[in-house]
C-alpha cells in the first residue's frame, strides 16, 4: 500500500505540471498528429497527466504507404517444405495482404505465407536457401539457434551486407543439431518480424525413438500484434518506439490466426512445438488443466521428461511439450498471467485465449496412455552434458549486468518512473504503462549489457575465445535501473546450459540458445565455444536490441 500511495502522490503532482517539454504534441487523442495514433490504453489506465496529445520523437512507419492492400496477394497459411541434403529453396520477401480483426492490412511474408514456410530437414544435412528481397526495407535472414557457418548467420555489418530491395543472397545452412529452430530478419526486427517475417525449421533425428509416442504433432507459432479500431499502430521510422518495455500487442495469434482452433479425440496425445516470435511478450501457456510434460527446448531434449503446469516461453525460445486431452468438450489453450497496472500499482489476473480445442467423445486409437505417463530419461543427452560437468563449479570467466540509460524523455515520464521503481515484477507479462512505453524510443533509451570486470558496454565489449573453450558467464539483471525489465539473452552460433538461477542449481539440463533473466536475478550459463567466427550476444526483446543491447565476440580456430 505504501508503494501505491507514493505513486499516486507523484501522479497528482505531475498533473500540476505544464505539458512535456520534449515530446511533440497535438490536440486530438485518437489521431494525435504527424501520422501517429495514440496506442490503445488498457482498462483503468488513463493518459498520464502532462502527456495528452504527445507522440514519439521519431516519425511513424507503416508498410506499403500508398499501396492498395486489395491489390496485393492474400497471405497463405504456412506450407511444409521437406528438404534433403543439398536441396535448394527460393524465398521471396514481399508485401502481402492480411485480414486481422476485420482490417485489411499490408504486411510482409516469406513466399507469400504467414508464417513463412515450415522447413523440414534431417540432422547433419546442409540446405541451400536463396533469399530475394522485394520489400522497401533492407533485410537478412538469421537462422536462430543453428550452429551454422558464421558467414551465413545473417547479421548485417558482421557476417554479410544487408540485402537491399531487388537483391538476393544465398545461405548454406548446416544442421548439426536436432530440434525446432526458426528464421527471421536481423534488420529492424521490431518492424519486419512484427509484420510477419518469421518461420520454423524443424530438424529431425534419424532415431525413430527420439521423441516418445504421440498421436500427432502440432506447430504453434505464438505472436501478438498492436492494433486499434483503425488497424495497425505505426512503428517508429528511424528508431523503435516502445523502447522501455518492448512492443506488446493487444491481439494474440497462433500461426497468424486470431481464432485458432484444433480438433482432437478423447485421450489423444498431442506433441506441441512452441515458438515465441513476439517482439516482447513472454507467454505463460496453459492447456486447460490437462496433463502436460516437457520434452525438449531450443537445441534438443532435456535430460529427463518432466511434468509441468504451464510453459513460460520468452521471445525467441522454443519448447516441445506433450499434452493428453482427457475429457470430451471444449478446452482453451491460454496465456494465463498476473498482469500489472503501473498507474494504479495493482496486480490482476488476465487470461487470453490462444486456441480452442474441441475434444470429441471418440477415443483416440491406439491407446498410448502408459507410454505418455512414463517419464523418459534421455541417456544420450545426459552423456553429452556429462563431459561439461567438471566446468560447472568454476568461477565465472565473465560477468555481465543489464541496465539502461535514458535522455530527453518527457519530465512527467521520468517522475512517474522514479516512483514506479519502488516496485518491480520479475517478469513484465503485459504493458502496464502503454503510453509511457510508446513514447520512449531507441533514440532516447539505451539498454545496456555491461562487462562488470572492465566497465565496457554493448559494442565496446571485447571478448575473444578459442574453439573448444568452455566459458562460464554470469548475468545479473539489476533491479535498480530506470525501468528494470526481464531480458531473454540470445547467443548466436553456440549452445549453452543454464547452470543456475539465483544460486539454485538446475536439476534437469537442456541445451539452449536463448534464456530469460528475470529482474533482480542472477543467471549462470556455461557456453560451449564450438563454432568459429564473430557472433552476437543480445537481448531478444526486439526494441531492446534496437536500443543497443548487443555486442559481438570472436571465437578463433577451426
Amino acid at each position: 500500500m505504501r508503494r501505491i500511495a507514493a505513486t499516486w502522490l507523484v501522479y497528482a503532482w505531475i498533473a500540476t505540471l505544464p505539458g512535456s517539454l520534449t515530446a511533440q504534441h497535438a490536440s486530438d487523442t485518437s489521431t494525435v498528429g504527424d501520422g501517429w495514433r495514440m496506442v490503445p490504453m488498457g482498462t483503468n489506465m488513463p493518459v498520464l497527466p502532462g502527456l495528452e496529445g504527445a507522440v514519439p520523437m521519431v516519425g511513424p512507419f507503416l508498410p506499403g504507404t500508398g499501396v492498395d492492400a486489395s491489390a496485393l496477394p492474400e497471405a497463405r497459411p504456412s506450407q511444409v517444405v521437406t528438404m534433403s541434403d543439398g536441396d535448394t529453396l527460393d524465398i521471396s520477401v514481399s508485401m502481402v495482404r492480411r485480414t486481422i480483426e476485420g482490417h485489411e492490412l499490408v504486411m510482409f511474408g516469406y513466399n507469400g505465407q504467414y508464417p513463412g514456410p515450415l522447413i523440414r530437414a534431417t540432422k547433419d544435412a546442409t540446405i541451400i536457401v536463396r533469399v530475394t528481397n522485394r520489400i522497401q526495407l533492407p533485410t537478412t535472414i538469421h537462422w536462430h539457434g543453428i550452429r551454422l557457418d558464421n558467414r551465413f548467420d545473417g547479421v548485417p555489418g558482421v557476417t554479410q551486407p544487408a540485402i537491399q530491395r531487388g537483391e538476393s543472397f544465398t545461405y548454406q545452412v548446416k544442421l548439426p543439431d536436432s530440434g525446432m529452430f526458426w528464421y527471421h530478419p536481423h534488420v529492424r526486427e521490431d518492424v519486419q518480424q512484427d509484420l510477419g517475417l518469421f518461420g520454423n525449421l524443424l530438424v529431425t533425428s534419424s532415431d525413430p525413438d527420439y521423441y516418445g509416442p504421440a498421436h500427432r504433432e502440432e506447430v504453434f507459432v505464438l505472436d501478438d500484434i498492436l492494433m486499434d479500431e483503425h488497424g495497425l499502430i505505426p512503428w517508429g521510422e528511424s528508431a523503435a518506439t516502445h523502447a522501455l518495455m518492448g512492443r506488446l500487442g493487444n491481439v494474440m495469434m497462433v500461426n497468424g490466426e486470431t481464432d485458432h482452433r484444433l480438433s482432437v479425440q478423447r485421450g489423444e496425445v498431442v506433441r506441441f512445438f512452441l515458438t515465441n516470435v513476439a517482439n516482447s511478450r513472454t507467454f505463460n501457456v496453459t492447456f486447460g488443466g490437462n496433463p502436460l510434460k516437457i520434452v525438449a527446448s531450443d537445441v534438443g531434449r532435456y535430460e529427463r521428461e518432466m511434468w509441468i503446469n504451464s510453459v513460460v516461453i520468452a521471445p525467441a525460445e522454443r519448447y516441445v511439450v506433450d499434452v493428453r486431452f482427457e475429457e470430451a468438450g471444449e478446452v482453451a489453450i491460454s496465456n494465463t498471467i498476473q498482469a500489472i497496472n503501473h498507474f494504479r500499482g495493482e496486480f490482476y489476473p488476465q487470461i487470453d485465449t490462444l486456441s480452442m480445442v474441441s475434444v470429441s467423445e471418440e477415443a483416440a486409437d491406439p491407446e498410448i496412455s502408459e507410454a505418455f505417463e512414463t517419464l523418459r530419461e534421455h541417456r544420450e543427452v545426459i552423456s553429452d552434458i556429462e563431459r561439461f560437468r567438471p566446468f560447472f563449479g568454476k568461477e565465472p570467466d565473465h560477468e555481465l549486468e543489464t541496465t539502461l540509460r535514458v535522455r530527453d524523455l518527457p519530465p512527467s515520464i521520468v517522475l512517474a518512473m522514479e516512483a514506479d521503481t519502488l516496485f518491480y515484477p520479475p517478469i513484465e507479462w503485459n504493458d502496464g504503462m502503454p503510453m509511457m512505453n510508446w513514447l520512449s524510443t531507441g533514440a532516447q533509451v539505451t539498454w545496456l549489457l555491461r562487462d562488470r570486470d572492465t566497465g565496457a558496454e554493448n559494442g565496446d565489449i571485447r571478448w575473444h575465445f578459442d574453439v573448444g573453450d568452455v566459458v562460464k558467464i554470469r548475468v545479473f539483471n539489476t533491479p535498480d535501473s530506470f525501468h528494470p525489465m526481464h531480458h531473454p539473452i540470445h547467443i548466436h552460433g553456440q549452445r549453452f546450459l543454464v547452470l543456475s538461477m539465483d544460486g539454485v542449481e538446475s536439476q534437469n539440463l537442456v541445451w539452449k540458445d536463448t534464456a530469460i533473466v528475470p529482474v533482480g536475478s542472477t543467471m549462470d550459463i556455461l557456453v560451449e565455444m564450438s563454432n568459429p567466427g564473430e557472433w552476437m550476444l543480445h537481448c531478444h526483446i526486439a526494441e531492446h536490441l534496437n536500443a543497443g543491447m548487443m555486442f559481438s565476440f570472436i571465437v578463433s580456430g577451426q
